[in-house]
């Protein structure tokens, strides 16, 4: 009897050292699953937020690449000079637009003054891509085949002006018009610090008088 009992003791005693050791050999506990899921749920919201930082920063830098600040100053050849323009070639002014960053309160060189009619325009880039809308400003002549009278809000029209990667051979609707006297300008941002030369175009209203600051 007294045998016996030893041996079913024996038994026993292996039986705990056996799944104490089982125990032992990778299987994890409750609180350590939950712990890995919670990290791997941290980790995958962490890869998402890098991925749509990095989309936006790549759409911004696209943005801001297809605007041409700078031109190289050549007009269209039955453009007109304007007979009494406010501000003359050589001149000095303050900018009040913002077609684009840092263009608002930079301070303009004037590099031609011409009198005409320009529009606001919306388009679909002929490169393909989003809408722009109410782009701030094409003139008359910038109008592919253009009529003698100027156009109304409404009208459609295919664009000759290059400002924009994609503005040139776009079918384009007439937001506004307005006949003014419009200034070819250089400037340097004031953002970035970066020189634009002959952007076109801002309008007289766009302006003021820069000695008076």
């Amino acid at each position: 009897m007294f045998k016996k009992k030893l041996m079913v003791g024996t038994v026993a005693l292996l039986l705990v050292v056996v799944l104490a050791a089982c125990g032992g050999n990778g299987e994890t506990t409750p609180d350590s699953n939950v712990d890995t899921e919670n990290d791997s749920v941290e980790n995958a919201e962490m890869n998402e937020e890098t991925h749509l930082e990095e989309e936006s920063d790549s759409m911004e830098e696209t943005d801001l690449s297809s605007m041409n600040h700078s031109s190289s100053g050549e007009v269209p050849d039955d453009l007109s000079d304007a007979d009494d323009p406010t501000y003359t070639v050589g001149g000095k002014a303050v900018i009040h637009a913002n077609h684009m960053g840092g263009m608002d309160g930079a301070i303009a060189t004037i590099e031609g003054v011409y009198d005409t009619t320009v529009y606001a325009v919306t388009y679909t880039p002929a490169t393909g891509g989003d809408k722009v809308e109410n782009h701030k400003w094409v003139i008359h002549e910038e109008i592919k085949n253009a009529e003698e009278q100027p156009y109304e809000p409404g009208d459609e029209v295919v664009l000759e002006a290059d400002h924009m990667d994609g503005m040139k051979g776009a079918t384009a609707t007439i937001d506004s018009v307005e006949d003014t006297t419009v200034y070819m300008v250089s400037y340097s941002d004031t953002e970035t610090g970066d020189e634009v030369k002959n952007h076109k175009w801002v309008t007289e209203e766009e302006l003021s008088d820069f000695s008076s600051r």
